[in-house]
């Protein structure tokens, strides 16, 4: 065989295995999850956590530098000899597949938490209404408690590299049905491609092949530390979208800190509200109306944000991770509101326990 053909061959090997090996998650659990991840995340957040930028992204840049000198290049004759640059994109994506589920992906394959804590996240519209109140009051008494009035926005004092230090707390304080997914070795770092992420509309990523967990710093504050918190989960080794937001969830919350708390309960009352204009339309309108102010003017702040940055490169990567999402095992952009859901069965069982 041409050794032209070896990568191309190998990619289809890979994606039968990666698709077999998902059909047996516990397997996935104890011998990657559990076992060879948590060694390779070590490595790499030790080699690179200490760097105060993100060798990641340079990566990226490397690579698509190169990419785009190699179209530029074959320009001229690229589909006339579409078979050779076929090959080459396909032993290209053979690479790039292998690494980036060795590295990290096949935590997307996992039991899941649901699974784990024996939760359900279906739920009910009267549960989601009981619950949604429980989070504006929190979100209320948060942001009075921060600002001694029902009107002013939160700000949150801290720098970027304080908040990425804060957000090691709320990990060490996780309750005990969660402490498999304990953070060690901080790699957080303020993303250099901020403003691209802003135009695809991402307020941070992990990067898998270097273990850094980028945050979109453009983004308003008062936001940072739940994604921060979001993107330290998927470095413990969760893929879900969901279960990212609920793990980083309740580290906000059992932070000691209370801007931390504050950027959690906004953040899941956001989804709440989200969450019952999809049961039903408009009927989120009742409950804005309980939000204070001051918390009204934190969503303000973060509507206008992603507004300014609202093109059709936006909407195409909204597209483009939709669909990746649901590759990956995943509902699509959906996937990231089932926390709520998650979090109304979780606290059925801790009231139970």
């Amino acid at each position: 065989m041409k050794p032209k053909y070896l990568l191309p061959i190998f990619l289809l090997v890979q994606i039968v295995i990666v698709k077999t090996l998902a059909l047996f998650p516990e397997f996935i659990e104890n011998y990657y999850s559990k076992g060879l991840y948590p060694k390779i995340a070590h490595l790499n957040r030790t080699l690179f956590g200490a760097i105060p930028f993100s060798i990641g992204d340079v990566i990226y840049v490397i690579l698509i530098f190169l990419l785009l000198r190699w179209i530029w290049k074959n320009r001229i004759d690229f589909w006339k000899n579409w078979k050779t640059n076929g090959l080459a994109v396909l032993s290209w994506l053979s690479v790039f597949y292998f690494f980036f589920h060795l590295l990290w992906a096949m935590n997307y394959y996992r039991v899941s938490i649901e699974q784990k804590l024996n939760i359900e996240k279906e739920y009910s519209m009267a549960e989601l209404e009981a619950f949604t109140l429980t989070m504006i009051a929190k979100t209320n008494s948060l942001q009075h408690q921060i600002t001694n009035n029902d009107t002013t926005a939160v700000v949150i004092p801290y720098t970027d590299p304080q908040i990425f230090e804060k957000a090691k707390n709320g990990y060490n304080n996780l309750p005990t049905p969660l402490k498999d997914f304990q953070y060690e070795n901080n790699s957080i770092k303020p993303s250099l491609l901020r403003y691209l992420l802003s135009y695809m509309g991402f307020g941070g990523y992990l990067n898998p092949f270097t273990n850094e967990a980028q945050i979109n710093t453009l983004k308003p504050k008062f936001s940072i530390p739940m994604t921060t918190c979001h993107e330290m989960a998927h470095q413990t080794g969760i893929g879900s979208e969901s279960e990212c937001n609920f793990i980083g969830f309740i580290a906000a919350t059992k932070n000691d800190d209370v801007y931390f708390q504050y950027s959690a309960y906004s953040f899941i009352t956001r989804y709440c509200l989200r969450n019952l204009d999809r049961m039903e339309e408009g009927k989120s309108e009742h409950f804005l109306e309980k939000l204070n102010k001051g918390v009204l003017k934190n969503y303000d702040e973060h509507d206008i944000f992603w507004e300014y940055y609202q093109t059709p490169i936006d909407t195409f990567f909204e597209f483009f991770y939709d669909n990746f999402l649901k590759i990956n095992q995943q509902e699509g952009m959906i996937s990231y509101s089932r926390f709520v859901g998650l979090m109304i069965g979780y606290e059925k069982v801790d009231s139970v326990q």
